[in-house]
């Protein structure tokens, strides 16, 4: 088990599996945080403009009018300079599985959220 204060921390934009074993805090177990949730919630730098964004981030504001955003879309775009990336060896390993599941959730929390909240603008 690590705590992240040591080398075995993964640099800045190594990518990470959302299958492979990772540390949760007894917090983040308590508050219902998962592998996927840290895999798709996790800051990255973009390499072309330098900014920092998540993939949930990235969803949200960069992809929002795409069609292909609720639908296992293989890239990711920076929010702030629009570029695209492929997901597999950006946010995930080149992995074709951890590319269909970290996918997979961030649609389905993406999702769900306009299902509850999407056309209610209350």
């Amino acid at each position: 088990m690590s705590n992240w204060d040591g080398q075995d921390r993964p640099s800045y934009n190594t990518p990470l599996s959302p299958s492979a074993p990772m540390w949760l805090t007894p917090e983040e177990r308590a508050a219902g945080i998962n592998s996927d949730l840290k895999v798709a919630a996790r800051r990255f730098l973009c390499p072309n403009c330098g900014r920092e964004f998540s993939l949930f981030q990235s969803r949200a504001v960069a992809c929002k009018a795409c069609p292909k955003a609720g639908s296992n879309c293989p890239y990711v775009r920076c929010p702030f300079c629009d570029k695209e990336y492929p997901i597999q060896g950006f946010i995930v390993p080149d992995n074709k599985a951890d590319m269909v599941r970290t996918n997979q959730y961030s649609d389905r929390v993406f999702n769900n959220w306009q299902d509850a909240y999407g056309n209610n603008r209350r």
